[in-house]
């Protein structure tokens, strides 16, 4: 009797005690109301034009998605392991929440009975301490969330807040990251290989721990079927299947990762740190065909280039051990530090001979190089080779598939490049790519790098020169020039065409298709540099950057690609002024559209130039692709309506070459960042324009050539364009055809070709003469 009555005392003692615990404990829980509207951490995501991510950005990878949206066989696999009982039970498994308060009180690593919301409470509010307080507010707050949503909102939470390794939370950016698919597309396999990463993402994460993940899911899809998810035929061809889980980057993805970064810095501009939660959807005029072609174009111009260089032999050495097996896991070491850029891939060599190499790849695949693949690393192979450069075995190299599917020894480049395309009737960028690859170098070269354009600046010197009484067919004379001590206030100064040669009088158009440098220096003197360098303003150039001396004429200033091509959208357009733009459309995570741009509208108050100066300039720079230094152009994409300039810089610094067509206008640049000769035989003409022409065979497909219209004020005569107040003395005018070119200081009326403006600045003073080593050659 006694002993009844102290049990009765104690069990109302534990119960008045658990009571006083739950009355005090309740009302701190946390508010739990925010969750009706649940509204997660999102990532920015940046996509094309056409609807391509091509970028996201955020501290969890995630995908919102309803719980209509979320497919039944996903749900199943997940309730399969974790919950079978969720839509019958009221939150907590009694007997689990014991199982788990003795594994605490043994100390035993595992207690595995939590349900779907006490996961959601624990994940969503607490920390992972495991402890009895810690427990007590795990059930309160699964008791608090089971009143105050239904069970379809306690899971779609779960399925979207859970984390599942690789950066991804819920289960929509998880078959992203493994799969490389949306999740209304998986199987039952799948499923279940997802469904096994909530207890532990990185002990059964597929891609690092494939062997536990696979047995994983194989138990998964056996409780799928116990529980009556799936039928046996359908569970025997789950275990069947062969997954085909990402195991590196998605090689189908669109590389703009210099665009997604350009977006993300002016999105955080306007948004601060919300940029990475907000769920922000950034759509940019990026067309991704066009950006494909544009980001392999690019590195097959610089892969190309990096063909004839001399070999700096392997990246690194490591030491092989000489059982297979060991030497299996130290390549697999070894290239987890060197990893795959792109189509230049990374092998550490077993074997090498002047005849043979013999190397292997990750996951032990073998490669073996022989014959016209070795050519480019002769130097390693030769006996006398140095030590650093030396082909042997534990060599980290590079190596490459060619056309013809055979194997090459290569190496990364040195040299960067940028490229950048867009649409001369409204500014919008069409392709960027800021270099030869965003991981290894993040400066993009595009928008940063201020760089001397060379010959490719002389259209604006020669826009200029239409305006000052010149005209295609004004005679100059191509003879040497040179200023003394006397004129320059420095250094004497006599400019070269680049190969050296002189060709006499010839016309201003045949001095531009050779890029002769004498006519375009004459031509300056005559306009005068004040005005040259003033007009550079009307398109959209800085004109404090190209200082008003004769080297201008040669492209001594600086200036971006993003500039070049912006300027020469000005021809292109006929003659109005746009500004480049990348982002149409900000939204927010429900479809809200926070900001929207408007494109440039070609209208009079943004003429730059009159449209017979752009119409002329256009005929003389398509007598470039035609017969000129970029005749490649027109002979190889086999259209006439093909516009544009080539560029080198003395010593061969930077190559360049700017084109257009009248929908698409597109810059290419190669040089070193830190400036250094390229070759003596390397040109704008063999470096850059070999990469617009690749991009262009693509993007002008479909594209019916464009003739233009004759603007008012010009005049066709004898087959040749004039203003019309300068044609009655077409063919007569001429410029320097005396021994030497007009003393600075001469003056005349500006009118007249040949005449100067004033004063001319041959080149920069004394304390500038720096600039006299960066003249241009073509």
């Amino acid at each position: 009797m006694w002993g009844s009555g102290l049990v009765l005392a104690g069990a109302i003692s534990i119960l008045l005690v658990v009571s006083v615990a739950l009355a005090v404990a309740y009302p701190n829980l946390p508010d739990i109301s925010d969750l009706s509207d649940y509204r997660p951490k999102l990532p920015m995501r940046v996509y094309s034009a056409d609807g391509v991510v091509i970028g996201e950005f955020g501290e969890e990878r995630r995908s919102l998605t309803p719980i209509r949206d979320i497919p039944q066989v996903m749900k199943n696999a997940v309730l399969a392991i974790e919950d079978a009982r969720f839509f019958s039970h009221g939150g907590v498994d009694y007997l689990g929440v014991i199982r788990a308060g003795l594994a605490n009180l043994g100390r035993a690593k595992s207690q595995g009975a939590s349900t779907i919301t006490m996961q959601v409470a624990r994940n969503v509010y607490l920390s992972a301490e495991k402890s009895y307080t810690r427990k007590i507010y795990e059930i309160l707050l699964t008791f608090k969330l089971e009143h105050l949503l239904s069970k379809d909102q306690i899971l779609e939470i779960y399925m979207n807040q859970i984390f599942l390794g690789n950066r991804a939370y819920g289960f929509a950016a998880a078959s992203e990251a493994y799969f490389g698919k949306p999740l209304k597309d998986i199987s039952i396999a799948e499923a279940a290989m997802l469904a096994g990463l909530p207890k532990a993402p990185s002990t059964y994460n597929p891609i690092v721990n494939p062997k536990r993940a696979r047995s994983r899911q194989l138990y998964i899809i056996e409780r799928m079927e116990e529980n009556g998810f799936i039928t046996s035929a359908e569970a025997l061809a789950a275990k069947a299947e062969e997954l085909k889980v990402r195991t590196g980057p998605n090689a189908g993805r669109v590389h703009a990762e210099y665009v997604a970064e350009t977006v993300r810095q002016l999105v955080f501009n306007q948004y601060g740190e919300q940029t990475y939660t907000r769920g922000l959807n950034v759509y940019t005029t990026l067309q991704s065909g066009d950006q494909v072609v544009a980001y392999k174009a690019l590195r097959k111009g610089i892969m190309d280039y990096e063909r004839r260089q001399i070999y700096r032999g392997p990246e690194r050495f490591v030491d092989l051990p000489a059982n297979p097996e060991g030497a299996e896991e130290a390549v697999d070491e070894a290239l987890s530090d060197s990893p795959d850029n792109g189509d230049v891939m990374s092998a550490v060599v077993l074997e090498a001979s002047p005849k043979r190499i013999l190397a292997m790849r990750a996951n032990s695949e073998s490669v073996e190089i022989t014959g016209d693949g070795l050519k480019p690393a002769q130097s390693g192979l030769a006996d006398k080779a140095a030590p650093n450069i030396k082909l042997r075995r534990g060599a980290v190299i590079r190596v490459a598939k060619t056309v013809k599917g055979n194997w090459e020894i290569t190496q990364l480049p040195e040299v960067e490049g940028a490229f950048v395309a867009l649409d001369p009737r409204d500014g919008a960028i069409r392709a960027l790519v800021g270099g030869f690859d965003f991981e290894k170098n993040k400066f993009n070269h595009v928008t940063q790098a201020w760089r001397q354009p060379g010959s490719s600046f002389k259209p604006f010197i020669y826009s200029a020169a239409l305006e000052k009484g010149f005209t295609p067919a004004t005679v100059i004379n191509d003879a040497p020039l040179f200023f003394d001590a006397g004129v320059t206030g420095g250094q004497p100064w006599e400019p070269k065409n680049y190969d050296g040669n002189f060709e006499g009088p010839m016309s201003l158009r045949n001095g531009l298709k050779k890029s002769k440098n004498m006519i375009s220096i004459r031509i300056l003197q005559a306009v005068g540099t004040g005005y040259a360098q003033a007009w550079l303003a009307r398109f959209g150039f800085e004109p404090e950057k190209h200082p008003a001396y004769l080297t201008m004429a040669l492209g001594a200033g600086s200036v971006t690609p993003i500039q070049m091509a912006t300027a020469y959208s000005v021809f292109a357009n006929g003659g109005y002024r746009i500004n480049p733009y990348l982002i149409t459309k900000i939204t927010d995570q429900r479809g809200k559209v926070l900001l929207e741009t408007r494109a440039t509208v070609l209208e009079e108050s943004a003429r730059g130039i009159e449209p017979r100066n752009a119409f002329i300039m256009n005929n003389l720079l398509q007598e470039v692709t035609r017969s000129g230094t970029a005749a490649k152009a027109q002979a190889t994409l086999k259209r006439p309506d093909l516009y544009g300039k080539t560029g080198t810089t003395n010593d061969s610094i930077d190559t360049w070459f700017v084109g257009y067509q009248p929908t698409l206008t597109a810059a290419v640049w190669m040089g070193y960042d830190t400036p250094k000769k390229l070759g003596d035989r390397e040109t704008g003409g063999g470096l850059s324009l070999p990469i617009w022409i690749d991009y262009m065979s693509h993007a002008l497909k479909g594209v019916p050539v464009a003739e233009q219209a004759v603007p008012a004020g010009v005049v066709n005569m004898g087959g040749e364009w004039y203003y019309d107040e300068y044609a009655k003395g077409a063919g007569v005018s001429a410029v320097g055809l005396q021994d030497r070119p007009p003393p600075p200081g001469t003056g005349g009326d500006p009118a007249q070709p040949g005449a100067t403006t004033g004063p001319i600045s041959v080149l920069p003073p004394v304390d500038e003469k720096k600039r006299i080593l960066d003249l241009f050659k073509n």
